[in-house]
Order: C-alpha cells, then sequence, then structure tokens
C-alpha cells in the first residue's frame, strides 16, 4: 500500500489544548541511622557471556574493592558492574 502524499501534514479536527506542568522540588539526603548502604558487584567480563560472579551485599566501598582484587587475581577478569542502594529521605520543597 503506498503512502498517503499527506503523511508529513498536520492532522485536522484534533483536539487542542494548552497543558503546563508545574515541578515539585524535592531534596533528598542520606538517612545513615536507618541502615548502611547495600553495594554489590558483578563480574561482567566475558565475550559470548558475562562470568556473572557476584561479591553479594556488602556494606563499604573497601569490602567491595577487595572482593574485586580478589576475584581479579583469581581468574584476570577486568570489568565489572557495581550497584550501590542506601536509603534517603525525602524533604518536599515548593511547588513552581
Amino acid at each position: 500500500m503506498p503512502d498517503s502524499p499527506n503523511a508529513g501534514a498536520p492532522v485536522r479536527n484534533a483536539a487542542r489544548g494548552r497543558h503546563r506542568f508545574r515541578e515539585y522540588h524535592v531534596t533528598t539526603i542520606p538517612d545513615p541511622p536507618l541502615a548502611l548502604p547495600s553495594i554489590e558487584a558483578v563480574c561482567v567480563t566475558g565475550e559470548e557471556r558475562d562470568c556473572g560472579a557476584t561479591s553479594g551485599t556488602l556494606h563499604t566501598p573497601d569490602d567491595v574493592t577487595r572482593w574485586i582484587a580478589e576475584h581479579c587475581a583469581q581468574s584476570g577478569h577486568e570489568l565489572y558492574e557495581q550497584t550501590v542502594r542506601a536509603l534517603v529521605r525525602a524533604e518536599p520543597g515548593a511547588w513552581q
């Protein structure tokens, strides 16, 4: 089926409206009294598939770095994905 010659033309009789969006500003701050951050590293070295070795959940960057160093020394793998999860508290701001 050939393309219509008016394929790029604006649609007529379309509903028109003006939408205004406001932003709600929120500041997030770490909430250390509640929980330690969770840090995990996964080895993603590999050509056909990732190695997949994981550090499990650790709580300090030094622990993750140590795990990566040990895995690298044992396997020679050099590429890792690191995920950090931490609780934050939202402090609502004003509507703008």
